[in-house]
Formats: C-alpha cells, sequence, structure tokens
C-alpha cells in the first residue's frame, strides 16, 4: 500500500461525509456527460472515489468498471451499490496503471478530479487513450492550480513529506489541454465555471 492510498483510506470516511463544494457546477458536468452516454457502452471510471458519480450515470450505460487506490473508498461504494440495488457497477481497488485490460476496451472513460493527483497525468492520459475505442470520450474535471496557486509547488511537496497531503501536481490549464492534445486526443468540450475552479473537459479519441 503506498503513502497515497494510506491518505485517502483515512480520510475516506469524512469525504464520504462531505457535501459537494460546486452542487451547480456538478449537476452541470453530470448534465453534459449524460450526452456522451449510451445504453450499450462500457465505461471506466478511473479514482473513483466513493462511487457518486458512477452510480449516477449506472442507468444510463451497459456497464462501469469503477476504480480507486483506497481501499475504504471502495468499500464504501460497494456499500452504496448494495444499498441503491445497482448491479452493473463494479468497484475495484486499482491504480490506472494496474490496469491490464486490452486496447481499445471502453466507449467512454471518467477521470474526475484525479489528474492532479498523479505522479504522471501524461502516462495516464496516454493509457486512458490506449483504453478507449476508436471515437471514445475521455471525460475529465481538473485543479488546474498553476494558475491561481503556483506557491502551492513548495507547500504540496511539504504537505506529502508530513503525510498531511497526497502527491499533488501543479499546472495550468493550458498545460492540461497540452497534455490532452499532445497525447491524442481531441477537446470537444472544455467548461471552467470560474476563476480557481476545476476545468471540465470532454477530450475525442479520433475515430
Amino acid at each position: 500500500m503506498n503513502s497515497d492510498s494510506k491518505f485517502w483510506d483515512r480520510h475516506a470516511a469524512r469525504y464520504a461525509k462531505s457535501p459537494i463544494s460546486d452542487e451547480d457546477s456538478y449537476q452541470q458536468k453530470l448534465k453534459i456527460t449524460r450526452e456522451y452516454l449510451r445504453p450499450d457502452m462500457e465505461l471506466l471510471e478511473f479514482g473513483c472515489g466513493t462511487g457518486s458519480t458512477a452510480l449516477v450515470h449506472a442507468p444510463l450505460v451497459k456497464h462501469i468498471r469503477a476504480t480507486d487506490i483506497s481501499l475504504k473508498m471502495i468499500e464504501i461504494a460497494r456499500a452504496k451499490a448494495n444499498a441503491q440495488r445497482v448491479t452493473n457497477v463494479d468497484f475495484e481497488v486499482a491504480a490506472i496503471d494496474d490496469l491490464n485490460n486490452p486496447d481499445e476496451t471502453y466507449d467512454a472513460v471518467l477521470g474526475l478530479s484525479i489528474l492532479h493527483l498523479l505522479e504522471d497525468r501524461d502516462a495516464a492520459i496516454s493509457r486512458v487513450r490506449a483504453m478507449l475505442k476508436p471515437g471514445g470520450v475521455f471525460v475529465s474535471s481538473t485543479a488546474c492550480l498553476g494558475d491561481t496557486m503556483k506557491f502551492f509547488k513548495l507547500i504540496g511537496p511539504l504537505g506529502k513529506f508530513f503525510g498531511l497531503l497526497p502527491v499533488i501536481r501543479v499546472f495550468t490549464v493550458q498545460d492540461l489541454v497540452a497534455s490532452l492534445t499532445h497525447g491524442g486526443f481531441e477537446i470537444e468540450h472544455q467548461w471552467q465555471p470560474g476563476k480557481g475552479k476545476s476545468v471540465f473537459i470532454v477530450a475525442r479519441k479520433p475515430a
């Protein structure tokens, strides 16, 4: 178990009880995502947390594989699925680089509030592209701290060293868009609800 999984295990119960910080923006992101979903879709969500978003989308697709590095998060997600009697979502403990499914498996991949928490976002984007079928979409929502909190490049490593923070990478919206386009994606939708807010992007793998 790495230090980040331990961090999220410690915070899972509190995370599950925390209200969404910007409900209106969250609902708008759900609405946009729904426009890309179909009943025959195989969908992957990595960094699924306690599973709320996967469970919301479950009625709209054939199947969802939802993963997170935290066992405690996944246990909470499974309990939610059982309580809601959702049977087409499989929750499992895994990082994106642990996934060994064949290429071109998924119609859509969700990576919500996760790319800035990875050691190497470019490697993750490359892996997502490989897993997507031609024409598939990658839906992401990402905190781009480089636009408003550049000082976090100094604070973040200290917090990580003392176990107070997970890995947090600092980059700009421009950096993220460049990573996606250089990674072979076409940006189809980009929305940021306000300064300092996470940027929501739908990027398509060319058919």
